[in-house]
């Protein structure tokens, strides 16, 4: 466990949030006493590393296709939903 004073958090945030997401938890402190923890929400194997491949989907659903009015604009009374026209 870190222990920090909230000037040195400020200066080094980026490491800091590092640290944080390999796991550490980071004690926050004013004038050397702990007022705050730092700790991770995901765990570290539920952050994505890698980037993603597009179209990678398409061999996962084969037979999934869009179809042909995907574009189409939406129906007055479905419309008037989203605008406020409608409650």
């Amino acid at each position: 466990m870190l222990q920090l004073n909230i000037n040195e958090v400020k200066t080094n945030l980026s490491a800091t949030i590092g640290k944080v997401m390999n796991g550490e938890t980071v004690i926050i402190c004013k004038r050397n006493k702990p007022v705050a923890e730092l700790k991770s929400i995901a765990p570290e194997n539920k952050i994505r590393t890698k980037k993603r491949i597009p179209g990678y989907g398409a061999k996962k659903y084969p037979d999934f296709k869009l179809p042909p009015d995907f574009n189409a604009p939406l129906p007055d009374e479905l419309l008037a939903f989203f605008t406020g026209e409608k409650e």
